[in-house]
């Protein structure tokens, strides 16, 4: 049987990942997306990281390290599931709890972990890494939130840019927190 891999990502609602203008959750968290997403991250699951987002994410969660208590409970749980890193320039996994380095053709190692993985894959952000998956047909969900603001201005890591092709299908949907809107979809390539 072969693992289940979710491409998790928040977003803008003119598709950026990211803003130089707005902080953690583009300033738009509430009690229902926090509690929500503690529920999704308490299922058994394996992260799986690009070099570059593990890299942010370490750095941000080592700058916290002697005060844990104002970590999201959400992001706590995500910082202790195990966790993939696929990298071909990393070697250290930066004090990260569970940790492996997985080195090697990103498409392949995903593959190959996909049918050898017992428990489903999540992968929060990695832009580059995920656009790579799915346009090879590897990941089955791409679950975005989006949070209600417009960053044209100051977004940053445009999600799908460059992205395959894909027909999207839409399998669940959640309002969190009267704005915050969940989509998850089913992708497929349309090649």
């Amino acid at each position: 049987m072969t693992a289940s891999f979710t491409f998790d990502i928040f977003s803008s609602l003119d598709g950026y990942s990211n803003s130089t203008s707005f902080g953690g959750y583009f300033g738009k968290q509430g009690p229902e997306f926090l509690e929500h997403r503690l529920g999704q991250f308490s299922e058994p699951q394996r992260l799986i990281l690009g070099a570059n987002t593990f890299r942010g994410m370490a750095g941000m969660l080592a700058s916290v390290a002697e005060h844990p208590e104002v970590l999201d409970p959400w992001v706590t749980r995500m910082w202790n599931l195990p966790t993939t890193v696929v990298s071909n320039t990393l070697d250290e996994t930066l004090d990260w709890p569970d940790a492996t380095i997985l080195n090697g053709d990103p498409v392949e190692a995903i593959a190959r972990l996909k049918k050898e993985s017992d428990v489903p894959l999540r992968s929060h952000g990695s832009l580059t890494l995920n656009r790579a998956l799915l346009a090879a047909g590897l990941v089955d969900r791409i679950q975005v939130t989006v949070f209600p603001v417009v960053t044209g201005q100051s977004g940053l890591g445009r999600i799908f840019e460059d992205a395959a092709d894909l027909d999207l299908e839409l399998i669940e949907t959640h309002t969190l927190d009267n704005h915050t809107q969940e989509l998850i979809y089913r992708p497929t390539l349309t090649h």
